[in-house]
């Protein structure tokens, strides 16, 4: 396993690039459950966070109260993969509302995007009651060049918390 440093600027590099990710949660019955969402991460002070700027759905809850964690998966049709495993959180403060909406908005596209924009019922603004947002911490990462699986070469990189 490599160090975070070494793996959090690919991570993001490729998860930036590709936008859309497959996240799955947990129900109570321990059945998982997929959805595409569009996470923005930041890397800052060695720290590595994810950004989602989502609707509250009363399954989404349900799901991270009984199990607070998410896979978020990424796969572009080169094959270039990457996996965040994460611990999910909800940040439904207004201030966190309002940076995250400003960095969803401020970002480039196709990454950045204006959320009033995208015409979701009830987005009119980060303190809008129909957006909030779900923040993820990863505990594990890997990042794969879609050439190590075509035999083009390369190198998968991983990195997982200790504990």
């Amino acid at each position: 396993m490599s160090e975070l440093t070494a793996i959090a600027p690919a991570f993001v590099e490729m998860a930036h690039r590709i936008v859309w990710a497959s996240v799955a949660t947990v129900d109570r019955a321990g059945r998982p459950r997929s959805r595409v969402l569009h996470p923005i991460w930041t890397w800052q002070d060695g720290a590595l966070a994810g950004w989602v700027g989502t609707a509250p759905t009363p399954v989404k809850r349900a799901h991270l109260a009984h199990s607070p964690y998410a896979s978020v998966n990424y796969w572009a049709p080169d094959h270039d993969t990457c996996v965040a495993e994460c611990a999910a959180e909800w940040a439904d403060d207004v201030p966190t509302r309002t940076r995250v909406w400003n960095l969803l908005k401020s970002a480039p596209e196709p990454l950045g995007y204006d959320p009033a924009g995208i015409g979701v019922p009830g987005w009119e603004s980060p303190e809008s009651p129909g957006f909030t947002v779900l923040k993820l911490t990863p505990w594990r990462l890997r990042v794969m060049p879609g050439s190590v699986m075509t035999g083009g070469g390369g190198a998968v990189l991983a990195w997982q918390a200790e504990g």
